[in-house]
């Protein structure tokens, strides 16, 4: 949300994104910019104590994981410690400078890790529960309505404009921008 309750503009960050991967194929797609990016994003790690499946041996790798990845948001690790680490493998001074930059990992950063039994149904509908009552709270801190969908809306109306565009080949895209129709253009291409 950009503006208050009452219409004023708002200049603070106004809501977290929500998403993730299961286990550890979030570390090689976001959790690099999570470690070491230039904006500290509070992260939320959600964990069942026991597995879903029969697999217990590769949970456990799992859980070890998401412990392992909050405890490196935590403390990060400083030149000194990657300096120590590497000089300890045999590495150069000029290797050790050029390569202590990339392994530095400021720490600091805010985490909550969400420990359950099971993610079962009833787990399930605490977390969604737990999540929106914290958007509620934000939203009275920030003066914000989280629950109108007047962005949402916009994409409605312009969808309503499009669908038949897109649904019927034979319509033009005249008057559309040149970025809607080019797209609209390469699909027709690629669907005939």
């Amino acid at each position: 949300k950009s503006v208050t309750r009452d219409g004023a503009q708002v200049d603070m960050a106004t809501g977290p994104f929500l998403f993730g991967e299961p286990g550890t194929n979030g570390q090689h797609a976001f959790f690099q910019l999570l470690h070491q990016g230039t904006d500290i994003a509070p992260i939320d790690f959600l964990v069942a104590a026991e597995p879903t499946d029969a697999d217990a041996g590769h949970h456990a790798l799992l859980v070890a994981n998401c412990l392992a990845q909050s405890e490196a948001m935590m403390r990060g690790r400083s030149r000194a410690e990657v300096e120590d680490i590497l000089g300890s493998q045999g590495l150069s001074a000029d290797e050790i400078a050029a390569l202590a930059p990339h392994k530095v990992f400021a720490g600091d950063r805010p985490t909550s890790t969400f420990l359950y039994r099971r993610l079962d149904p009833r787990t399930l509908g605490r977390l969604v529960a737990c999540y929106e009552h914290k958007v509620f709270v934000q939203s009275v801190i920030w003066d914000i309505n989280p629950f109108d969908q007047w962005g949402v809306e916009l994409g409605k109306e312009l969808c309503n404009r499009l669908a038949p565009i897109v649904q019927d080949a034979s319509r033009p895209t005249a008057g559309l921008d040149g970025s809607t129709a080019g797209l609209i253009g390469w699909r027709r291409s690629l669907s005939a």
